[in-house]
């Protein structure tokens, strides 16, 4: 999961970069909590690829609190990495108010990207797409770029708008993170759909 933009009323509407149909911030966010929270239980783990929210008012510790409070009714641990818009600011007060959840810390921080293995693959987490070139069994799953797509095969953009997700034959809805089963057919899907080009 990646861009999820939380309070950013800029992207409200049908804009070209990353239409969001909704009348209000709050009827936005109160959707993805909603779509988040019907797939993801109390315990599962989700890795948030940055862009977690846009809102900068004054003062910066009232902002942090209202983006804190969203995060808070989102299940789940949430392994954060640092997107282009999450302040140090915004991880700094997040850290200072983490609190345990089902025997964990609510919140994980990465400032550049997390690194996994997930059947027989490596998985690089990061906010911006990575340049792996010709590799095996190495996927980046980012975000940053929205409804774009990055030309190649090893790259899977994962954000809340991404056109990847046409890659799966259900419906995800919006904001609702993807599954490792999401994952795993994006992967071989895009795989298949890069063989037939040659």
């Amino acid at each position: 999961m990646s861009d999820t933009h939380f309070f950013h009323k800029d992207l409200l509407g049908m804009n070209d970069f990353a239409p969001r149909p909704f009348n209000s911030v709050e009827e936005m966010n109160q959707e993805i909590i909603k779509n988040w929270n019907d797939r993801v239980g109390e315990n599962d783990t989700v890795y948030h690829l940055g862009d977690i929210a846009l809102y900068f008012i004054r003062p910066e510790r009232a902002s942090n609190e209202a983006v804190f409070q969203v995060l808070k009714e989102l299940h789940g641990h949430l392994v954060l990495i640092k997107g282009n818009h999450d302040s140090r600011s915004l991880f700094k007060y997040l850290s200072a108010h983490n609190y345990e959840w089902g025997g964990k810390s609510k919140f994980e921080f990465h400032d550049v990207g997390k690194l996994i293995k997930l059947n027989h693959r490596q998985l690089i987490m990061s906010h911006y797409p990575i340049s792996l070139g010709i590799v095996n069994q190495i996927i980046n799953l980012h975000g940053h770029i929205h409804h774009y797509s990055v030309n190649a095969r090893e790259n899977i953009n994962v954000g809340i708008d991404t056109p990847e997700k046409d890659y799966l034959d259900y419906k995800i809805p919006f904001g609702a993170p993807f599954s490792e089963r999401d994952i795993e057919r994006m992967i071989d899907q895009k795989k298949i759909d890069f063989a037939k080009r040659r």
